[in-house]
């Protein structure tokens, strides 16, 4: 039996005392939270953004996450000065972590504790305060603002203007809960549109009051305030585009200096809509299925099959890299695949009769109904099929990407959230039709898919490495961007020694998020929507 999600918990994280790495400023850090399944393994869940020149961060991004009861979840928050734009944390200044259950985050909700280096010694006087709610609300707010005649703090140039959101706690203390972005040189600022949670905002009560300050952004790390105001989400609410909602921003400051002073800019609040984010569980619950297909990686790079040092050898205990990878990923899918038939392809072979090179043929040899009973059906095609194909080449992905895209796109056509493709490649390495594959990748984002590659053995991999969009968007040849990134790659040789979930755990990480991103991006309700909370 899974283990079943109880709620979700957001976690708020403030350091104090961080080492300072940086000579001249302060340090950059931001905070990066792992989880640990099993063993000394651990992977990373998500990251906050960074606060420049801070060594007391109180970091904007909240993680959320899903609370079991009945697991123990093991977590560790690390904090490091980032001094570059690679996602690489490696070449990083690290300034210390915090290990811990999520059992003991929750049962104290809220915990401040030293941080430590991985030698076990005190990081300084560095200490980091991990605060727990409960998130009983997936009513999301969506804005759209500008604001007017703000007043000019730089000396050349205008202001660089941003917006802070803050709650009061039930102690009156106010908690940042959304930032938006930095707007250069403009007294006449337009945000791009954003959206908060309710319960972050205001803990889902309209009359709460809320305090957005607007502030002119320094690189430095002082950034001066403009002006405030308190407001509440009844008022937000009333805005519209043709009646906006507006609020004099006011520094208290100069008021008391000034008599004749009126305000330090308009801020205009156009648009405020509350809506309902459907979670993933959400979208399971109310009837999407996962269709999940697999394309196997038969170029003669892998080896002869017979040969024991073949990456495609079937050990004497009946297994391989690819095997494995299939049973891992699959077992974890097909929990959301009603009727468990799942089309197996097979490329970069020559197949009988005519023994023609194919990048896109039925592991069963039956094109009209390539597909297996179960994940055992897999693994039986894929041995069956194995002696009777001869390893060739090139390294195709395209034909089976857009093999699957078709699929995914005759499922768009329907009004609901009702089917989502999981498509996984295992492959060898180097790839031949990159560009072929980056048009692919690029149409199949703007379809209900995920991709996810797994690459087996020692080959260099960097082409994979770009095609997973993490640090910054695909683009097509032609120079389109990728509207989501779909593609998560692992190598195989990370988990050579790891227990068997934890390969599954972390391609099947993102896929999640890739379905909420997707149907919420096209307004799209599960099947059977469930009762909105």
């Amino acid at each position: 039996m899974a283990a079943q999600c109880v709620t979700k918990v957001e976690l708020t994280i403030s350091c104090t005392n961080l080492l300072d790495k940086d000579v001249g400023s302060k340090s950059d850090p931001l905070c990066v939270l792992l989880h640990n399944t099993s063993g000394q393994q651990w992977y990373e869940v998500d990251r906050t953004e960074r606060v420049k020149n801070s060594l007391n961060p109180k970091f904007a991004k909240r993680f959320l996450i899903d609370y079991y009861f009945e697991l123990v979840q093991k977590f560790k928050f690390g904090i490091y000065d980032i001094d570059n734009k690679t996602i690489d944390l490696s070449d990083d200044d690290f300034l210390g972590e915090f290990e811990c259950t999520l059992g003991q985050i929750v049962s104290s909700k809220t915990l401040t504790r030293p941080l430590m280096f991985k030698n076990g010694k005190p990081a300084g006087k560095g200490s980091i305060t991990i605060t727990a709610e409960e998130v009983k609300d997936n009513r999301v707010v969506l804005f759209e603002i500008e604001a007017r005649k703000l007043d000019n703090k730089d000396f050349f140039g205008k202001s660089d203007p941003y917006l802070e959101f803050h709650k009061q706690t039930s102690e009156g203390n106010w908690v940042m809960v959304h930032r938006t972005e930095v707007i250069k040189n403009n007294l006449n600022p337009v945000w791009k549109p954003f959206k908060i949670p309710l319960n972050s905002l205001c803990y889902s009560d309209m009359d709460k009051t809320i305090k957005v300050e607007c502030y002119d952004y320094d690189s430095d790390g002082s950034h001066d305030l403009i002006g405030s105001f308190l407001t509440t989400m009844t008022k937000l609410k009333e805005a519209s585009r043709s009646s906006p909602a507006e609020f004099e921003c006011v520094n208290e400051k100069k008021r008391q200096k000034k008599k004749s002073y009126k305000n330090s800019g308009v801020v205009s609040v156009k648009h405020c809509e509350i809506i309902v984010e459907c979670t993933f569980l959400d979208y399971i619950m109310g009837g999407c299925q996962l269709n999940f297909t697999v394309g196997i990686d038969f170029t003669g790079s892998n080896g002869d099959p017979r040969s024991p040092d073949s990456l495609h050898y079937i050990s004497p205990n009946g297994v391989n890299e690819y095997l494995t990878a299939i049973w891992s990923v699959g077992m974890v899918i097909q929990d959301y695949d009603a009727d468990k038939m799942f089309p197996a392809f097979g490329f970069g072979a020559q197949i009988p009769p005519s023994f023609q090179v194919s990048h896109e043929f039925p592991l069963n040899f039956n094109p009209s109904n390539p597909f297996c009973t179960g994940i055992q059906g897999i693994i039986d095609a894929y041995r069956a099929c194995l002696p009777q194909v001869k390893l060739y080449g090139p390294t195709n992905f395209s034909p089976i990407i857009n093999h699957v895209a078709s699929l995914a796109g005759a499922a768009a056509q329907q009004q609901t959230a009702s089917q989502y493709f999981v498509l996984l490649i295992i492959t060898d390495g180097v790839i031949t039709d990159l560009d072929a594959t980056r048009s692919a990748i690029v149409n199949a984002a703007k379809l209900p898919m995920s991709i996810i590659i797994v690459g087996v053995g020692g080959a260099d991999f960097s082409a994979m490495e770009f095609l997973d969009g993490d640090n910054g968007s695909l683009r097509s040849p032609t120079g389109e961007p990728a509207i989501r990134d779909i593609v998560q790659f692992v190598p195989f040789r990370q988990f050579q020694n790891a227990p068997k979930e934890a390969l599954s755990q972390c391609v099947l990480a993102e896929v999640p998020q890739q379905v909420v991103n997707y149907f919420s991006t096209y307004k799209l309700q599960p099947p059977k929507n469930p009762a909105a909370k």
